[in-house]
């Protein structure tokens, strides 16, 4: 009676306010991808193709709510660490959900929340049918055909005196991927691409493709066995200390989204040719409560090779690494004889309790290479990784109090170095979310793969400490802000001594459903950095003020026309020198259910005086492919995106953006650079889904 007595409530509060729509198509979903993008552009690490794929496959085939697992909760990152709980301790007390009406009820769970989560869940049985079941009818196939390059001829691709080329290959960059996708339960496929400049079926790269990845993905079968990844597969523990290959989200205007969450193992489809593991993993259910999950890996890495000089005839030549390259570019023939020249070798484990609140793991990481590391010595990276072997391990928690989730994790570099982050979410109330994040990175502190909430990348020589707030004052209203403060007690690259810095950011959106939406956002960093003396002798350490804000509205038109604008301001200054810019943006998008055509389009101008003043803005892309270029100089920008659904199930679409600069007769730099003040890049991609 309670049950049904619930639902009744939520039935009927639900119709007095206004009936729940189907959000979700792709504006609410551009939205959330901007929301994450539009401050990461320094995060090259992380292809954000699998995380927001996701959410287009669940968008055909919604989840479950009643077999939804603590890691498909993961999938859907506007869902916090107190409303996941919350969720599985609803379900744990209560039993299955009757209906999605039924969301309502569940402690911390706001109607904009729920509005974003109906897209991609249903309610249906818990019963789990078999795999031979549901192969046909849940199963997808996808096939996926890309081609870009730019019209304008880079300096690689011309001849240099000696009547040769830097760039080995053609400019055109192709991309191939196939995969099958059966809800969360079983993934497998392969993705081939080629860079700009690199070869192509020629005499020294027979086999076509630059780079080829292949995976295959079990989870949730009957049985001890919880998951099986064979190929290339992604692993994340804790909070990033050690390896995290998943989506890390940095500071931004999602300001209480810092916990790294995500299963131990996912699938790998994306195209970064360094941050993945290769050969196969499982994870096993020891008990209710218990899991272990185990990784063995060993692929080839790029990596700039040396011989020592040769000291006497009887001493073999010393070979050794100088540093290990992750940009997965072959064009030029040094970036070719750096191709595949170590390999890097895993093995670790993870050992987890979990229950609905609390959470306690286990993780270890042994990665060796088969040439040493011996980096170019210098005064600030004098305590960064070299030799061949580095041992990882850690001891990551999170536990739920009611309204409060505290997470974090310790780690061991190499049994000498002791690093360690903190955080604490908190629902004050309906209307208001607190973050808290400390962080404490050691200089020594040494990992490969390390991805935590920090200021800098990697997870060493930082100390700092990260206020996050979200207030709903109002139904359309949400303030966000952040403050963070952070110091460096060891050198940096361009920081001459130790150094600290702070940064924060206010946000004030308004947003009426379907209809209006806008926002003003302010942010604010100071940091410091080398700055040359009038002899030119020496470095000074001065600190720099970073200022941006910038405006934003975007109105429905009509139900299938949206018009956006937005207006940057900002200004850097060093040293009583200001330099300032500005860029202003127009969108028009153009979407109509059932209608086979579909576009995008935008026309923008930006004045500023350097580099230095740069804004970030997200454009739309094909699907699974993301555009957030950075405005600087002065000029334009155009571009215009446009889709025709051939068939259902088949797309074809085609993108085209040109920059033009008034005050530069060159762009770019080295062999990307182009003669003349235009840069026109063009898309083809053909996506099929069967």
């Amino acid at each position: 009676m309670k049950r049904f007595l619930i639902l009744f409530l939520c039935f009927y509060y639900d119709a007095l306010t206004a009936q729940v729509d189907t959000l979700g198509n792709t504006s609410e979903q551009e939205d959330l991808i901007e929301s994450f993008l539009q401050e990461q552009e320094t995060d090259a690490d992380f292809d954000y193709n699998d995380l927001f794929e996701e959410l287009n496959y669940l968008l055909k085939q919604p989840l479950d709510l009643n077999r939804a697992t603590p890691y498909d909760l993961d999938l859907f990152p506007f869902l916090s660490p107190i409303q996941k709980t919350a969720f599985l301790r609803y379900v744990g007390e209560m039993g299955p959900l009757i209906s999605t009406y039924e969301l309502q009820a569940i402690p911390y769970f706001d109607m904009t929340t729920i509005r974003r989560l109906l897209p991609f869940v249903k309610i249906g049985s818990q019963t789990i049918d078999p795999l031979s079941k549901r192969w046909k009818s849940e199963g997808n196939h996808q096939l996926l055909l890309r081609w870009s390059t730019t019209l304008e001829q880079k300096k690689g691709f011309l001849q240099n005196d000696t009547g040769n080329k830097a760039y080995q290959g053609d400019p055109n960059n192709l991309y191939l991927r196939y995969r099958f996708i059966l809800s969360n339960r079983l993934s497998f496929g392969f993705t081939a691409e080629k860079d700009e400049g690199e070869t192509f079926f020629q005499k020294d790269n027979k086999q076509g493709f630059d780079f080829y990845s292949a995976h295959f993905l079990l989870q949730n079968p009957t049985g001890t066995l919880s998951s099986l990844a064979l190929g290339d597969y992604s692993v994340s523990m804790g909070q990033g200390l050690i390896p995290f290959n998943g989506f890390a989200p940095r500071k931004g205007p999602a300001t209480i989204q810092i916990k790294r969450t995500g299963a131990p193992l996912r699938r790998y489809s994306s195209v970064n040719e360094s941050d993945f593991f290769r050969g196969a993993a499982a994870s096993f259910r020891l008990s209710k409560k218990l899991q272990l999950t185990t990784l063995l890996s060993s692929k080839r890495q790029d990596a700039n090779i040396e011989v020592a000089e040769e000291t006497s005839e009887d001493e073999p030549l010393a070979i050794f690494a100088t540093s290990l390259q992750n940009s997965g570019k072959h064009r030029t023939l040094s970036e070719i004889a750096d191709k595949h020249a170590v390999r890097q070798s895993a093995v670790g484990g993870i050992l987890k309790w979990e229950d609905r609140r609390l959470h306690l793991a286990l993780n270890t990481l042994n990665q060796w290479i088969d040439q040493p590391l011996e980096r170019n010595p210098a005064l600030y990276n004098q305590f960064s990784f070299s030799g061949k072997r580095i041992l990882n391990s850690s001891l990551d928690y999170s536990y739920t109090w009611r309204n409060l989730h505290f997470f974090g994790e310790t780690a061991l570099s190499n049994i000498e170095s002791v690093a360690t982050t903190n955080g604490l979410l908190a629902a004050l109330d309906q209307r208001m979310d607190l973050a808290l994040l400390y962080r404490h990175f050691p200089k020594n502190y040494q990992s490969l793969n390390a991805k935590p909430f920090a200021e800098t990348g990697g997870a060493n020589n930082e100390q700092g400490l990260y206020v996050g707030l979200e207030i709903r004052p109002y139904k359309e209203w949400v303030v966000n802000a952040y403050f963070d403060l952070w110091k460096h007690p060891w050198l940096r690259f361009r920081t001459d001594a130790p150094s600290q810095g702070q940064e924060w950011l206010l946000r004030i959106s308004y947003k009426k459903r379907r209809k209006f939406e806008s926002h003003i956002q302010v942010k604010n960093e100071i940091k410091p950095e080398n700055v040359d003396t009038e002899d030119g002798r020496f470095d000074r350490i001065l600190q720099r003020q970073n200022f941006q804000g910038r405006i934003h509205l975007s109105y429905q038109l009509t139900k299938n026309l949206e018009w956006r604008s937005r207006l940057y301001a900002g200004f850097t200054e060093i040293n009583g020198e200001r330099i300032a810019g500005t860029a202003l943006f127009q969108d028009l998008k153009y979407r109509a259910l059932g209608s086979r055509i579909s576009f995008s389009t935008r026309f923008a101008v930006f004045d500023t005086e350097d580099y230095a003043i740069r804004f970030y803005a997200y454009e739309n892309d094909v699907l699974n492919s993301f555009s957030v270029p950075a405005y600087y100089d002065r000029g334009s920008r155009f571009y215009l995106l446009m889709g025709y659904r051939i068939r259902s199930g088949m797309l074809l679409e085609g993108r085209l953006a040109r920059t033009n600069y008034t005050n530069r007769e060159t762009i770019g730099s080295g062999n990307d650079e182009i003669n003349g003040p235009e840069k026109t890049d063009v898309k083809l991609q053909l996506r099929w889904s069967f």
